[in-house]
């Protein structure tokens, strides 16, 4: 008798919503008063959308076990295509200069960095869930860091800044959720903090003595604690000499990012209009299709990386509410799945799935209010992307598959 379908009803009908939704944006997106490539976006879209969910259902009929045994072979798969993208990668849209796409004459087949977020996950949950305790020490560390370490480093290479943010959510909140102590998080964190603030010496001065007094009390193993501070003084030292070595065009993004208004027909143009488009929309929104910095394409990837912008111009404050309350509802489920998990390799793949979509979500809306740099990262199950959907889609399958075999799971045709 051939197993059932056993389907989580409120992850599934969420994340159908949400591409519904997304669905509808897109269209929205490409109804412009001027032709532009995302006219017949929206076509392509659902086609991605029908696939992914067929990909969700392969993926829910598998056992848990099975993609714990298969952790390492589809890990050591994303990593040979990132490595493949080095030589025969291509850019698009605004990441024309980045090599984050296969593509066989001329048309692009994906983004294997998409596929590399779930098997990262997979890899690392496998390898966090085969530690009797959580590692309470920079070095026990060292095994997951390489996991994440590796992919990050040749999306970095391509370079793709936007996605090796959400490598780096995931590595912290799958490692905050598997047991290790939030100071040591802290630590680990430290170096790329010290980087940050190093160009106020203020403030690298008062984080510096933060830190230390954080090592003191912490109490790592000597070799640790020193070494920690060494890199964390690197970092100081190091930060205003890339400054100084960054190509014009960089230092004046990060410049622009502080205040769009010093370049507001160039590099500030993006998130200006996203701005003055998320502005003008106010509670109820130009309505649906009319929204007039879209119409006249003054909104620079409109159906991609600036959709929510398209969102909040035409259906104004309530339209992003009702989308952000459905994401909420989305991580609330994946949590809730982490949590009645049977085993720990179940649950971190659970959180780290949901990680993964809350750094897309925060980065994504920050960059179109200018609260964070623009890194071109897309907004989960809205913007256009087949790849991306394919991947949200399959999370989605890994969900309800975990949640099927969790406790207190209902077995049969339905799961709530």
């Amino acid at each position: 008798m051939a197993r059932r379908v056993v389907v989580d009803v409120p992850l599934v009908l969420t994340a159908l919503v949400l591409s519904a939704y997304g669905v509808a944006m897109v269209y929205s997106a490409g109804q412009t008063d001027v032709p532009t490539s995302a006219t017949h976006a929206w076509l392509s879209q659902i086609r991605w959308l029908a696939l992914g969910i067929a990909a969700a259902y392969g993926v829910s009929r598998a056992s848990v076990r099975f993609y714990e045994w298969a952790a390492l072979p589809v890990y050591a798969l994303s990593i040979a295509l990132l490595a493949l993208l080095l030589v025969i990668g291509t850019g698009a849209g605004t990441a024309t200069g980045t090599k984050s796409w296969i593509a066989i004459g001329g048309i692009r087949l994906g983004q294997p960095s998409e596929l590399a977020k779930v098997t990262v996950v997979l890899m690392l949950a496998r390898v966090l869930a085969a530690r009797r305790e959580p590692p309470k020490s920079l070095l026990e560390l060292w095994k997951p860091a390489v996991i994440v370490f590796i992919p990050w480093a040749l999306i970095m290479m391509q370079p793709d800044l936007g996605t090796g943010i959400v490598f780096i959510g995931i590595f912290f909140a799958m490692l905050f959720w598997s047991g290790v102590p939030f100071p040591l998080l802290v630590l680990v964190a430290s170096p790329a903090v010290s980087l940050l603030l190093a160009f106020n010496t203020s403030l690298w001065g008062a984080w510096f003595l933060l830190l230390l007094a954080l090592v003191l009390w912490y109490k790592p193993f000597m070799l640790e604690g020193v070494g920690l501070m060494t890199a964390n003084v690197v970092m100081g030292v190091v930060a205003p000499i890339l400054w100084q070595r960054m190509a014009p065009y960089q230092r004046h993004r990060l410049l622009v990012f502080l205040d769009p208004s010093i370049d507001p027909r160039r590099s500030g143009w993006h998130v200006i209009q996203s701005q003055v488009a998320i502005g003008s929309g106010g509670w109820l929104g130009k309505g649906f299709l009319q929204g007039t910095q879209k119409r006249l394409a003054f909104l620079p990837e409109q159906h991609t990386d600036f959709i929510f912008a398209v969102l909040g111009e035409e259906l104004g404050f309530i339209g992003v509410t009702v989308a952000l309350m459905l994401f909420l509802s989305l991580r609330l489920r994946a949590v809730r799945i982490a949590e009645r998990a049977n085993d720990s390799f179940s649950s971190l793949v659970a959180i780290g799935l949901a990680s993964s979509w809350l750094v897309h979500i925060i980065v994504n809306v920050g960059m179109t209010l200018n609260l964070m740099p623009i890194t071109g990262i897309p907004l989960p199950f809205f913007s256009y992307g087949g790849s991306f959907m394919l991947a949200c889609w399959l999370a989605i399958g890994l969900l309800s598959r975990i949640s099927s075999e969790g406790r207190g799971a209902k077995v049969g045709e339905l799961a709530i």
